[in-house]
């Protein structure tokens, strides 16, 4: 656990209106405007003052910035050793392509291998913080990954809803960690959907991707490790000027939020005076789902979302990218630039390239990355003496399929036709079918949701001890989907137990009353 010097000092402004409010767990919305796209901001000045000096007394990793993270308790941090990734100089792929300054952040080197760890950690510590048990998220597959490990951390139990194109590995990788998979026969945003429809059936939170105001933080901090890495390699800019920016960051996206948190990480960076300049964005999609580069082509200041994917780069489909595009739009437009389309037969090729020239096996989304920057480089776009880093984003690991049971997940067919549910237009209905079985329940969306639930028994835990509890609560969460309760007091543990019905009943037996 990285120590604070001093509380910080947080609060939340409006992205529409600039309204400022005291910073909350959950975010709450703008009470001026009604928006619902909050920015933390943080006492640059008294950071500043703390940084960099205070920054020598702490390892490399995360956690190190600790001032620029909106936790407000260090016991609930929940780490698996995220951050503090290399920063490597491609010399040999330089070299092939004429650029000398090349360098590969390798998120790689994570926990469960992918950048969104970072993402994880700092969505799921606060919810520790809140107390909060259980989480429902969509994902193309990194982040149910990493956010099924941290969950698993921090004792929550953790439903992913994931597009039917996701490869098996990736799926084996959540399942792995205990948490409940659904396969949605659609698209990711039909995914989204049903996931936060789940969530407000079963009175869960549900994950709101790039619109979490701890989905941006997280990304900012490959932009400190950036900056610290690179003023270590090339020196400092200049006097008073301790850390670097480099010309380019290439990032291959699906809904933005690498590029957004590390272009916000050098904002902050430049306000504090640490850096003297703001990189340049070079954003790089599959081409059979660009909602962004055909926009930005087309000068539209809303993306046009791509309805029916057509590639085989699966985990960055984000057919309608929303608030995300109109940014990263104007981030490019005022500040300059790029973004691009690679084919799967460029991404491919990029693959093979980066294994054999710089022995990096990496996932295809950091592919597409490389390959997106060697056709810049080709167009002139990026010039070949500026400093370039590209974010090699990850590296999935397979899970052996014989690790796991015939039951590992269950399927959503959203084949039929969309039709309304409680006042809400274009939401699917959906056959709700296990993995293994060979027949089918039709019925609506909440037919849907109470067959996952099909085999769920109430427990109820009455432990003193929160340390005992979670640990019981996490063995009964990786051994089915039950209904957990929870109290730490004899009288609260009746309470529970007269209003819940319990069907079983977990109970030290000498709790305090």
């Amino acid at each position: 656990m990285i120590p604070n010097a001093i509380p910080m000092d947080m609060a939340l402004e409006c992205e529409a209106c600039g309204q400022l409010q005291g910073f909350t767990l959950p975010n709450a919305a703008c009470p001026t405007c009604g928006h619902d796209w909050m920015e933390v901001r943080h006492d640059y000045q008294r950071i500043r003052r703390l940084w960099p000096d205070i920054l020598q007394q702490r390892p490399a990793g995360m956690w190190r910035y600790r001032e620029l993270l909106h936790l407000r308790r260090d016991d609930c941090q929940i780490s698996l050793g995220e951050g503090g990734t290399a920063l490597l100089r491609a010399r040999n792929l330089g070299l092939m392509l004429g650029a000398p300054y090349l360098f590969v952040k390798d998120e790689r080197q994570n926990p469960t291998n992918s950048f969104k760890d970072r993402q994880a950690a700092v969505v799921i510590s606060p919810m520790k913080e809140a107390g909060i048990t259980g989480l429902a998220v969509a994902s193309t597959g990194n982040v149910a990954i990493s956010y099924s490990a941290y969950s698993a951390h921090a004792g929550i139990k953790l439903w992913t809803f994931l597009p039917g194109l996701v490869p098996p590995d990736k799926a084996r990788g959540i399942a792995i960690y205990g948490s409940e998979i659904v396969t949605v026969t659609d698209t990711h945003n039909v995914s989204k959907r049903i996931a936060a429809h789940f969530a407000r059936h079963r009175g869960i939170m549900a994950d709101r991707g790039i619109r979490h105001t701890g989905t941006r933080e997280s990304m900012k901090t490959i932009a400190l490790e950036v900056a610290e890495q690179l003023a270590a390699i090339l020196g400092p800019p200049a006097p008073g000027i301790p850390w670097q920016t480099p010309d380019w960051y290439v990032q291959a996206v699906s809904g933005g939020m690498g590029p957004m948190g590390f272009w916000k990480g050098y904002q902050e960076l430049y306000r504090m005076g640490l850096v003297n300049r703001l990189p340049k964005l070079a954003l790089i999609q599959a081409e059979g789902c660009a909602p962004m580069v055909e926009s930005h082509r087309r000068g539209l200041q809303r993306a046009e979302p791509v309805l029916h994917p057509n590639t085989r780069l699966t985990t960055i489909t984000t057919g309608d990218p929303g608030k995300a595009y109109e940014s990263l739009h104007r981030i490019v437009t005022q500040h300059g630039g790029a973004f691009e389309a690679v084919s799967d037969q460029e991404r491919f090729g990029a693959l093979h390239m980066l294994a054999k020239i710089e022995g990096l096996s990496v996932e295809p989304a950091a592919a597409a990355a490389f390959a997106g920057l060697r056709k810049l480089l080709d167009n002139d776009v990026i010039k070949r003496k500026e400093t370039i880093v590209v974010n090699c984003s990850g590296h999935t690991c397979p899970v052996e399929k014989r690790l796991l049971d015939d039951e590992w997940v269950k399927v959503l067919d959203t084949s039929e036709p969309l039709t309304p549910f409680r006042g809400e237009n274009a939401l699917p209905k959906p056959i709700a079918m296990n993995h293994s079985a060979k027949e089918a329940t039709p019925g609506g969306i909440l037919g849907a949701l109470d067959q996952l639930d099909r085999l769920l028994q109430r427990i109820a835990i009455i432990e003193d001890n929160p340390d005992a509890a979670r640990l019981l609560r996490r063995i009964l969460q990786t051994r089915g989907g039950f209904q957990i309760s929870e109290a730490h007091t004899g009288q609260s543990g009746m309470e529970m137990i007269r209003a819940e019905r319990p069907d079983l009943v977990l109970l030290d037996l000498v709790c305090p009353t």
